[in-house]
């Protein structure tokens, strides 16, 4: 049996499954979460995996279905179908000086979605969202 490297620091599962990286396979969990769940709140301490969680679910969600051969999820899934997946790193926030500049780098990224995927047309662009901030405390707690 060919010897697998531990996957520390590696947040990404399209690398872990592409490198051969060892994996712990709980896509079945996933599967489930995607099937029966409308809500779903991940709730975990640092670095206890949610990053990972979400790389996965952006996997599946944009149809990778190569990535998913020989776990769990390949035999649960009947339809990979690709969904547009927008995932927004809030750590780009956390040395925001307010939420104004919160929202602007959030509405940037947001129109970097709107390049990849479109947008159509008679959808209202809220140019000014920060404006409806008005009454959000913009300091931040000691």
């Amino acid at each position: 049996m060919q010897e697998r490297k531990y996957p520390v620091g590696i947040q990404t599962f399209e690398k872990i499954r592409e490198e051969n990286y060892l994996y712990i396979d709980k896509t079945d969990l996933v599967w489930k979460m995607t099937k029966e769940s409308p809500y779903v709140f991940l709730s975990r301490p640092r670095r206890f995996g949610k990053s990972l969680l979400c790389s996965t679910l952006e996997c599946y969600f944009e149809g990778r279905k190569d990535l998913f051969e020989g776990l769990a999820i390949a035999e649960l899934e009947k339809d990979w179908k690709q969904y547009p997946v927008l995932r927004f790193d809030l750590s780009a926030c956390k040395n925001q000086p307010n939420m104004q500049e919160v929202v602007r780098t959030l509405e940037d990224e947001l129109k970097d979605y709107e390049r990849i995927y479109g947008r159509d047309e008679t959808e209202t662009h809220r140019e000014n969202a920060s404006k409806d901030l008005s009454n959000v405390p913009t300091n931040k707690p000691d």
